[in-house]
């Protein structure tokens, strides 16, 4: 069977548990020069296991040069790659650096990982709240891809916020307060931070043996006993299509469960964005909201799902009512927000930009985003990858691998799905350290509403929920 953005085939996930995790790596023989690994996957040909070890290795030592991974992204992309070679690149790629092991520390350690969104901030506030629930979470989080934003950045607009953290440091913060969220060191899982950000800037984000490689390399590696998953589609999801995306999910729980880890997943709609806040600080503001007890519903909904799943994956609770009870308490009680400022203090950040967010947000330059004259009626729509796109054009994101992103750059949506309105409403307000690129986000970010007569009410942002092998709607 042969993975290809355009060729997905449903049900592959649900064999991965047991299969191809024999891994033998291939006679020193079959190593190649990098040109003709292109070429092998150019023609459609496959890599034995030996082969993409080889090539990842080289290309995390740098003997293997952007250009030519680029083309051979490329290439596996159009041309697709089989089920054993995803696991030999997730093999290869998670063991390019150290695997921890983090037995010694007390409790089940449990992580959670979203394919990526618009306004999907769910991590920072999610930790907190579960670890005051007693469950250990280790936390090795990304940048930005694309259009979605990055829980690296988000939380770095935290002034003084060090997401650097050794192994040493990552390990006695784990045992001491319970909660830890960093970025890729040199030694986790190096391969994925080299080409995480070669991905984002070749237009090979979108596929599933480099998705599932790369979450679970680096999540594989952090030494967590359980993952659960937020796989999304929709309009700002990379797996657009539901189908592609319960694709995903399936491979993700399969392989996870293939290499020793019990994982659940659940699908969540992205066509819009999650929450009010997109971007950078406005996401951290929104965050901090959320452990208040003042988040919107949609971001309530999803944070506290995802929750329960890790609470009862800690063995914190039995059944998902009563770890949805102890995660709502924990915000009720002020343990989560508690939990969140000794992790700020902990990694350097600024604990009075967490007590009074506000003053933050007003040093950003901000502007007013209006309805169109022809707005009448109702909000029908917000296109999450409109939105998403006019964030990066803000600074928010990354347009090419080297750029730097604003910490202060954003918006809030003023005017969601079912809201009434009238021409010169203000639907968003923007900001960002500078006024450079406002004119071009404004523009981008009026295109996203759509209007109609009737008013129309949001659902719910859970689509289903994966595990044992089985959707729950039975899909």
């Amino acid at each position: 069977m042969q993975f290809a953005s355009a060729r997905i085939a449903l049900g592959a996930g649900r064999r991965l548990a047991s299969r191809f995790f024999c891994i033998v790596p291939s006679p020193t023989s079959e190593i190649m020069h990098a040109v003709d690994y292109i070429r092998t996957k150019r023609e459609g040909g496959q890599l034995t296991d030996g082969q993409w070890h080889d090539l990842i290795a080289r290309y995390t030592d740098g003997d293997i040069p952007d250009y030519q991974m680029s083309a051979l992204l490329m290439a596996a992309f159009l041309n697709g790659m089989q089920e054993a070679e995803m696991v030999s690149l997730t093999h290869a790629m998670l063991h390019s650096g150290v695997v921890l092991d983090l037995s010694d520390i007390a409790g089940r350690k449990v992580d959670k990982h979203s394919t990526g969104g618009v306004g999907d901030k769910v991590s920072i506030p999610l930790a907190p709240i579960v670890a005051a629930c007693g469950v250990p979470v280790p936390m090795i989080s990304g940048r930005g891809l694309g259009h979605t934003g990055g829980t690296l950045d988000k939380l770095e607009s935290i002034p003084g916020f060090r997401t650097d953290l050794s192994i040493d440091d990552y390990r006695r913060q784990l045992a001491d307060i319970g909660l830890v969220m960093i970025g890729q060191t040199a030694d986790i899982a190096p391969a994925d931070k080299k080409l995480y950000a070669l991905r984002d800037v070749t237009a090979t984000v979108e596929f599933v043996p480099f998705i599932a490689a790369s979450i679970l390399s680096k999540k594989l590696a952090e030494g967590i006993d359980a993952l659960i998953l937020d796989v999304k589609h929709g309009s700002g999801a990379f797996m657009q299509a539901e189908a592609n995306a319960r694709h995903l999910a399936e491979t993700l729980v399969g392989v996870s469960e293939g290499f020793g880890k019990p994982a659940v997943a659940l699908l969540t709609d992205m066509d819009q964005p999650l929450g009010r806040a997109v971007g950078n600080w406005p996401e951290v503001e929104e965050s901090i909201a959320l452990l208040a007890g003042e988040a919107p519903d949609d971001l309530e909904e999803v944070t506290l799902a995802l929750a329960a799943e890790m609470i009862v994956a800690g063995h914190q609770a039995e059944t998902i009512t009563e770890a949805l009870d102890k995660a709502k308490d924990a915000i009720q009680s002020g343990a989560a927000m508690d939990r969140f400022r000794m992790m700020v203090e902990v990694q350097g950040g600024d604990v009075e930009s967490i007590a009074n967010p506000g003053k933050r947000t007003e040093q950003a330059v901000a502007a007013d985003v209006r309805a169109p004259d022809d707005a009448a009626g109702f909000v029908t729509r917000i296109d999450a990858l409109d939105v998403g796109r006019a964030m990066v054009t803000l600074g928010a994101g990354r347009q090419t691998k080297e750029d730097d992103v604003d910490p202060l750059a954003g918006c809030v949506l003023l005017k969601r799905e079912g809201d009434a309105i009238a021409p010169g409403d203000v639907i968003a307000r923007v900001m960002a350290s500078t006024e450079e690129r406002m004119e071009a986000c404004i523009e981008g970010l009026q295109s996203a509403w759509s209007f109609g007569e009737r008013s129309v009410s949001a659902g719910s942002r859970i689509t289903d929920r994966y595990a044992d092998g089985a959707w729950r709607s039975g899909k």
